[in-house]
């Protein structure tokens, strides 16, 4: 059986994706909270240490895993957060994250993967020196590295763009099948491609380009994940619900009126934004999208809030918070994940987390194609 470390792990969404046919050795997030959760869905073993990743130490690992899976703090990153980038308190944690992998290097029990996700952000962080950063990491560290964007919408009904960055140690034999010659798409975004041509010529050698097939095309839209009657969240009021609706710009009062005569169910989802009025003044908008696909599920920080859905039948519009079991659903969590009882816990659980499926597309199309092979007895430093 292959076998992982995970990194700011979170509920273990990583692992959920990853399946039964990877065995975890070793887990840690900071948030205790979380930990619950995570030790909640895997009680069959203790691999969880809920601690600061800067008090981890290489040598408290056990034995060698085959892939490394770290979901570092995305807030300083983020568009929502202080551009503060990798030199900020939580996106920092790279660093730390890294030391790990070193002594891990240095102790001849280097992984054969590594993988790394966050937001977009990434990319452009203090005019890409950040993403830079990361390239250069893996390229001193003696393993070849390729990124992806991948919207997790290509899986799920939920707008989430997200970037990976995988590294395989230089040791490994790679399928020529796995490579690309050069950037495709849908994974290979401009975006991607341009943060690439920031970094330095010396770490660029050790680019790769990964070939991975799109999926399938998605046959579930956000409908169909709605509760009907959901017990985290109640229906708004109709005073709530028109309160909502006044805060709409006359284009997205536009939107739900055609929704309206769609002649079937819409649903769709709602977040608050700040904007400019005509006046130039700051106002509080809500801004609505029908598209069968829910915003991006953010944490309630940083400026973000709550998404909202809203269900127009006809002439009749209801709206409330989305629900904690729908924010599952929209990760790709199993129905029978276990969620915190408290709604802002568990929104933060999903809203931090990563899609399940497009870890699962990753593991089917390169980590375990990369992990096929028996562990050499000595590894690369």
């Amino acid at each position: 059986m292959r076998s992982f470390y995970e990194f700011f792990a979170g509920g273990g969404m990583a692992r959920a994706g990853l399946g039964d046919g990877w065995s975890c050795l070793f887990a840690n997030d900071f948030d205790a909270k979380k930990g619950e959760t995570y030790r909640l869905n895997y009680p069959a073993d203790d691999v969880l240490r809920v601690d600061d990743v800067r008090k981890i130490k290489a040598k408290e690992l056990p034995g060698q895993a085959d892939l490394v899976w770290g979901s570092f703090p995305c807030q300083d990153l983020s568009l929502a957060g202080g551009g503060a980038g990798l030199k900020g308190e939580r996106s920092g944690t790279f660093y730390p994250f890294w030391d790990i992998v070193k002594g891990l290097i240095a102790d001849g029990r280097g992984p054969k993967v590594i993988a790394l996700e966050n937001v977009l952000g990434t990319l452009t962080s203090h005019s890409g020196r950040d993403f830079e950063a990361i390239c250069k990491t893996f390229a001193d560290a003696g393993y070849r590295y390729g990124a992806l964007v991948i919207n997790a919408a290509l899986f799920v009904p939920q707008s989430r763009p997200r970037l990976f960055v995988i590294g395989v140690r230089a040791d490994v034999a790679v399928d020529p099948g796995l490579l690309s010659p050069g950037p495709i798409a849908p994974f290979h975004t401009p975006a991607l491609q341009r943060a690439f041509e920031r970094v330095e010529k010396a770490a660029l050698k050790h680019r790769i380009w990964w070939n991975v097939p799109g999926p399938e095309r998605r046959n579930e839209n956000f409908a169909d994940l709605i509760e009907e009657n959901p017990t985290s969240v109640r229906w708004h009021t109709t005073a709530e619900r028109d309160q909502l609706i006044a805060m709409m710009s006359p284009v997205n009062r536009a939107k739900l009126e055609k929704a309206k005569t769609a002649g079937h169910r819409m649903v769709g989802g709602i977040y608050k934004r700040t904007r400019l009025d005509e006046n130039g003044d700051k106002v509080q908008r809500a801004e609505v999208r029908f598209d069968d696909v829910a915003g991006c599920l953010r944490t309630p920080a940083g400026g973000s809030s709550r998404q909202v859905i809203i269900v127009v039948d006809g002439p009749k519009v209801r709206t409330r918070l989305i629900s904690s079991r729908e924010t599952a659903r929209l990760m790709g969590l199993d129905e029978d994940y276990q969620l915190p009882k408290n709604y802002n816990e568990a929104y933060h659980l999903t809203g931090d987390g990563v899609a399940v499926h497009v870890v699962r597309h990753l593991a089917q199309h390169i980590f375990e194609p990369l992990t096929k092979a028996p562990i050499p007895t000595k590894a690369a430093a």
